[in-house]
């Protein structure tokens, strides 16, 4: 899925605090799933994300003995939980939100381990059976806010 959605160069400020950016991440988990499969989804999801929002990840960094550390997320990320049919709900509305972009985690995805059998499954099933582990969304922060609502912290 391609996006409009992320930060021109000039907007990136790795000085200022999270909530000083003009776009909000969260990432919604199904509180349903065991930790190990609800991890997998955030991650699927958060990759998917680093690669469609430009400005996302700040720049590299380095230790004081010179090794180098991947840029990490300038704008933090929370991570939320939420029935699985909210899951559905909140997809539906954050696509159809102007400015906002949705990745997702079918279930689909943690059932094979070859990732063309994913593809064909899912192209395969109606829109209404999908079951969503994972959401990630990137948007403005008044908009963001307003979809997630009073989700709580994944625990």
């Amino acid at each position: 899925m391609l996006t409009d959605v992320g930060f021109s160069p000039e907007e990136i400020d790795t000085g200022a605090p999270t909530r000083a950016a003009r776009l909000k991440w969260v990432v919604v988990v199904d509180d349903a799933l065991p930790p190990g499969l609800a991890v997998n989804a955030a991650v699927c999801v958060a990759a998917a994300t680093g690669r469609a929002v430009a400005g996302l990840l700040g720049p590299d960094a380095k230790d004081a003995g010179g090794t180098v550390h991947p840029g990490l997320p300038w704008i933090g990320s929370t991570i939320l939980a939420a029935p699985g049919e909210t899951l559905t709900a909140l997809r539906a509305k954050a696509a159809e939100s102007l400015g906002v972009y949705v990745a997702d985690m079918p279930g689909l995805g943690q059932q094979t381990r070859v990732y063309d059998e994913y593809v064909r499954g899912l192209e395969a099933l109606p829109p209404e059976e999908v079951r969503y582990y994972a959401l990630g969304l990137v948007g403005p922060r008044n908009r963001v806010d307003k979809l997630v609502k009073k989700l709580p912290l994944l625990s």
